[in-house]
């Protein structure tokens, strides 16, 4: 997987149904190709507080929110790396510091020890997120993953996440991605990412699907739906 370490870009969310998906795909066939990755993997593992003061802050939707995760593509062997990653979102624009970790700093994470990561920028500011929040792993969401290459511009990417599921036990990377699905019927989760507005053509072909952007977080739903339902419940009980 790539390896850039920082950028910002507007992402955008669409929740598909399968048959509004599949068409949309076709249609997009004529500006839009497949990376060179094809469909793949993606697992991360999200950190928060003990009270997930993070998530709840982020449900609240602020002007400015940030979270953590560590982030890893298949099964990763022993020598490759895997993705800290500090999202922040401001305005609706996002930014993402990106640095890789070797697996023995991973498995510190994981266990909840503040690991000792290489100098750089990137790194005092998530080691800066972490002073701050003591955060531990909290929930391990993963989904197989299609993206898309603007033809003519490469900074135009659209991708299709399938399958969402999570568990929020069980961080050990090599594990594998099984979890519980985590919406209760068959969706495809659609993101455009773009660092300048939409192009003309995208905008109708959204248009004439009828097709309008969801608010829709993958932490978030989790959250709000399950996790604090679950809470409920056994308050009732």
């Amino acid at each position: 997987m790539e390896n850039q370490s920082t950028f910002h870009r507007f992402e955008k969310k669409y929740m598909l149904s399968p048959w509004t998906y599949r068409r949309l795909r076709r249609l997009l066939s004529d500006e839009m190709a497949e990376d060179k990755y094809g469909l793949h993997t993606i697992t991360s593992v999200y950190f928060d507080t003990d009270d997930y003061d993070i998530i709840r802050t982020s449900v609240q939707r602020p002007l400015y929110k940030e979270k953590l995760r560590l982030r890893w593509y298949g099964i990763p062997k022993p020598q490759e790396p895997v993705f800290l990653e500090l999202k922040r979102k401001y305005h609706g624009m996002v930014y993402k510091r990106r640095v890789p970790v070797r697996r023995a700093a991973a498995d510190q994470l994981l266990h909840a020890d503040l690991p000792l990561l290489a100098d750089g920028q990137i790194t005092k500011e998530v080691d800066w997120f972490i002073r701050r929040y003591r955060p531990m792993p909290k929930l391990l969401l993963a989904y197989d993953r299609e993206a898309l290459q603007s033809k003519s511009d490469p900074g135009l990417r659209i991708t299709f996440d399938h399958n969402i599921r999570w568990r929020s036990d069980d961080f050990a990377l090599t594990n594998g991605s099984y979890g519980t699905p985590l919406l209760p019927e068959e969706k495809v989760l659609m993101e455009i990412k773009s660092g300048h507005n939409l192009p003309i053509w995208l905008t109708e072909l959204l248009a004439a699907g009828k097709i309008y952007p969801s608010s829709f977080s993958k932490y978030g739903t989790w959250y709000e739906q399950i996790h604090l339902q679950k809470g409920n419940n056994q308050n009732v009980g």
